[in-house]
């Protein structure tokens, strides 16, 4: 992986693909390439610059000004298999030097189909697995480019979205999928290709989604999507409704700033008209019978797991079922207790997050409902789930991820109420939870006005080495989150803990200058969170606290107020600051808090 774009027109294909790979530069990558079929004489050829680092370092290579035909691929890698170098970046060719692949996923027999070429003479020159491929199409191509696609996939193990060309096929780019996301956006004359919308979205809002193990023949003026059996599929086109303005930094001076000053309108769509004035609840859920479920289980990856945690409350709280929290790389390998008395929600900013997608599956195979909470319309999960509810955080393009935070745990609570009322249930609290939801959106906004004293604390710490947070049941879930965005964009070691855990071994880390945030804004246990802070305080601590509670105590460095809500709905206003923090840090450190080193914003691999 990371990202890829392809483009078949009558425009120069280059400036369309450079363009493309730097709207997906938010994915993560260490190298790029393009590769282009350039016009010579009566015939063509491929034509291939690629370089490790930076979409930047293609763009200043004065070769690329020598590409000039109208049909290209381009690949913004990931590494994964062989460290990041110009050999191992894509695109790759075979041994004849036909056809060029760009690949997203991993091939996880690429050692025996390297070993089944290596014995027919074939040389692989690259420490990836990506280069089987188009030496693999080489070896099944018998003058039908198709037949030769297909007969690779069906050697292929693992996960993959590939892009194919060659100067025997120069009007046509050949694509296929399994497990890793591909759209084809739709022009006059002229089509694009992507794994991500961002990419192409500057030139259509219409799209094809490809589905599991399809592939697809794109010309400029006609497309035609084939089974892995070559029968011909019909496909409808999608139109997308972001526009390519949202995805640009609007006077921001980092996405992920921009995004994290976005979480109050994108909350205020993603309640929409699902939590209306009088509040009413629509969900599009009425075919389900919640009753039949003794069992729910929340399985996603990183934030989004951690947005499941902060759901869980709610759920166990309204609707008085069982509910579990699972890493979903973790899921599908405890051989987890479902059947068709379960109800699994799967949680994914972009709909293609592979350990998800496996988890995903699993359930469905054991006969379990499943419920997809989603960013990207379209995307795999989506189209693998029983049912799917969108969140309305628009593009995020950050690797970090913030906005789409918040509005999981926004519309997870909305679940929540649904499902309680499906069953009967109601309360006033219910009642009240409703109206602390509403208003979550202004609320969040005054979180925000905490920015310059956030921006204080965090040019005081930057130079740590260790940071801790606390916090007891859902500000513990909080805590959770901050560390993980601390560790992502500042690279400083972080962990989070449950406050009461505290003196049962982490405080031997605990000494003179270290700083520990605390979260209490549960007024059930800020008492005691505020107890273990002074645990701390003794040993040396400097401590920031966030809070909605009257807490008066002149041995805490700063004290953050933040909006009274409901406690099941703190997480998505208590976050804030910790967002900030991260944020503030990382920039103090003048590092990349959009691309961070090492991660990837679709993990489209195990």
């Amino acid at each position: 992986m990371c990202g890829i774009v392809g483009y078949i027109g009558n425009k120069k294909a280059t400036p369309v693909l450079i363009n493309g790979l730097l709207s997906l530069e938010y994915r993560g990558y260490d190298s790029a390439g393009v590769a282009v079929l350039n016009p010579s004489n009566d015939n063509y050829i491929l034509n291939i610059i690629k370089d490790k680092g930076r979409v930047k370092n293609l763009e200043a290579n004065p070769e690329l000004e020598n590409l000039i035909g109208n049909v290209g691929i381009a690949h913004t890698r990931w590494a994964t298999h062989g460290m990041p170098s110009k050999g191992n970046a894509h695109p790759h060719l075979d041994n004849s030097g036909k056809f060029a692949v760009v690949h997203n996923g991993i091939i996880e027999n690429y050692l025996e189909l390297k070993n089944k070429l290596q014995d027919n003479g074939y040389k692989l020159y690259s420490e990836t697995d990506t280069e089987v491929i188009p030496n693999l199409i080489h070896m099944n191509y018998n003058g039908d480019i198709l037949e030769a696609v297909s007969k690779t996939m069906k050697e292929l193990k693992g996960s993959y979205a590939i892009e194919v060309i060659s100067p025997l096929f120069p009007d046509k780019i050949v694509i296929a999928k399994k497990d890793s996301p591909l759209v084809v956006g739709i022009g006059k004359d002229e089509n694009f290709i992507a794994s991500d919308i961002p990419a192409v979205l500057a030139h259509t809002n219409n799209f094809y989604f490809m589905d599991e193990e399809e592939i697809a023949v794109v010309e400029k003026d006609k497309i035609k999507f084939y089974n892995l059996d070559l029968q011909e599929v019909h496909k409808d086109i999608k139109n997308i409704e972001w526009d390519a303005e949202s995805s640009e930094k609007n006077g921001f001076e980092d996405y992920m700033l921009k995004e994290i000053y976005e979480q109050p309108q994108a909350i205020r769509e993603t309640i929409g008209s699902r939590l209306s004035v009088d509040k009413q609840v629509e969900l599009g859920l009425d075919e389900i019978d919640f009753s039949k479920f003794n069992k729910i289980y929340i399985v996603a990856c990183g934030t989004a797991m951690h947005a499941g945690i902060a759901a869980k409350y709610a759920l166990e709280r309204f609707c008085k079922i069982s509910t579990e929290v699972d890493m979903a790389s973790e899921f599908r390998y405890r051989n987890p207790l479902v059947d068709e008395h379960t109800l699994c929600i799967f949680i994914s900013q972009s709909g293609e997050t592979a350990d998800t997608i496996a988890a995903l599956k699993l359930a469905k195979s054991a006969g379990a409902t499943t419920i997809s909470v989603v960013n990207v319309i379209g995307s795999s999960i989506t189209r693998l789930s029983d049912y799917t509810i969108y969140t309305h955080a628009g593009p995020e393009i950050a690797v970090a991820s913030t906005k789409a935070y918040t509005c999981q745990v926004t519309l997870l609570n909305i679940l929540a109420i649904n499902i309680a009322e499906s069953l009967g249930y109601s309360s006033n609290e219910l009642n009240q939870f409703k109206v602390d939801l509403l208003e979550l959106p202004d609320k969040v906004k005054i979180a925000l006005e905490s920015a310059q004293e956030v921006k204080s604390f965090a040019d005081k710490t930057c130079t740590q080495q260790d940071l801790y947070f606390i916090g007891r049941g859902l500000d513990y879930a909080v805590s959770m989150e901050g560390s993980l965005k601390l560790k992502e964009i500042s690279y400083i070691h972080s962990e989070a803990y449950a406050a009461g855990e505290l003196k049962h071994g982490p405080i031997a880390l605990i000494e003179n200058g270290v700083t520990v945030i605390g979260v209490a804004t549960n007024p059930v246990t800020t008492e005691k969170t505020l107890s273990n802070l002074e645990e701390a305080i003794t040993r040396g601590a400097n401590v920031l606290v966030v809070t909605n509670q009257d807490i008066r105590n002149d041995k805490i460095g700063m004290l953050l107020h933040i909006p009274e809500t409901h406690p099941y709905l703190s997480p998505i206003i208590s976050v804030v600051p910790l967002q900030l923090f991260a944020y503030y840090i990382a920039k103090a450190k003048k590092l990349d808090v959009d691309k961070p080193r090492n991660l990837a914003k679709s993990v489209t691999v195990e």
